[in-house]
């Protein structure tokens, strides 16, 4: 069992003090970035706080309807955020929206089939959050990489097409490389786990009191199962927002440029 761990406000309060520093090394270096330091913090604290009763209450409830509509509410936005990285990508939206959903329902569904975890708000919650967060993360990259990558090998893919190949064919090696670039950052993150960094899942379980075997397994579940959300999530998004760069006939579409 893990023993609850209590954090003062002044605790809290004090580690503004770090705060200050990144503050004064900006200010030091003529960085320009003191404001969106300040800016950080405070949104940080209010959206935390605010997030921290959301989630009391639904744990209050102990019911699985409120667990999908905070889910929900995160794939939605998460989705939203996303588009805005992918602009290169015609409507992103509904790629976005339905790789987030996906993920998080399989991998949510899989881990309570497997036993992993309980069905339990104070379990899927958590989870629920780092695996739509992680996906939006990955999904973002990979359409923000297939959409620059569609417009440098415009020529080449118009090539393709005209030799007879269909759009996945002329796509695949884009496809390919774009699928990279979003599971490279949590694939070299998770193999420097425990040397390089401690994650904070781990870290978190140690403060709060759990042995040290415990904290390692519980982090390695989170770790897996993030590697398979990030890569749904990627590989769909991707496999339906390719389709918007062509026609029914399968032609390239006149690209806008990205503003």
């Amino acid at each position: 069992m893990i023993a609850a761990i209590d954090v003062s406000i002044g605790q809290v309060a004090a580690t503004l003090v770090l705060v200050a520093v990144a503050i004064a090394v900006s200010f030091w270096q003529r960085a320009g970035l003191e404001e969106d330091i300040v800016i950080a913090v405070v949104r940080s604290a209010i959206q935390l706080t605010a997030v921290g009763f959301v989630i009391q209450f639904i744990f209050n409830q102990d019911k699985i309807t409120w667990v999908i509509a905070l889910i929900s509410g995160m794939v939605l936005f998460g989705a939203f955020t996303a588009r805005g990285r992918a602009r290169g990508v015609p409507n992103a939206f509904q790629p976005l929206l339905i790789s987030l959903a996906l993920a998080a329902i399989t991998t949510l569904a899989l881990v309570v089939a497997l036993g992993v975890f309980d069905p339990k708000p104070r379990f899927l919650v958590p989870v629920g959050g780092m695996v739509v967060g992680n996906s939006m993360t990955a999904a973002a990259v990979a359409l923000n990489r297939l959409g620059d990558e569609v417009r440098s090998s415009a020529a080449r893919i118009e090539a393709t097409l005209a030799l007879g190949a269909t759009a996945t064919q002329a796509m695949l090696p884009i496809l390919r490389r774009s699928l990279r670039s979003a599971m490279i950052p949590l694939i070299d993150s998770t193999k420097t786990t425990g040397i390089v960094f401690f994650p904070g899942t781990m870290v978190g379980t140690l403060l709060a009191g759990a042995s040290p075997t415990d904290a390692v397994r519980l982090q390695l579940i989170l770790l897996w199962t993030l590697l398979g959300s990030v890569a749904l999530a990627a590989l769909t998004a991707m496999g339906l927002a390719y389709r918007n760069f062509f026609t029914q006939a399968h032609q390239l579409r006149d690209l806008d440029p990205v503003r």
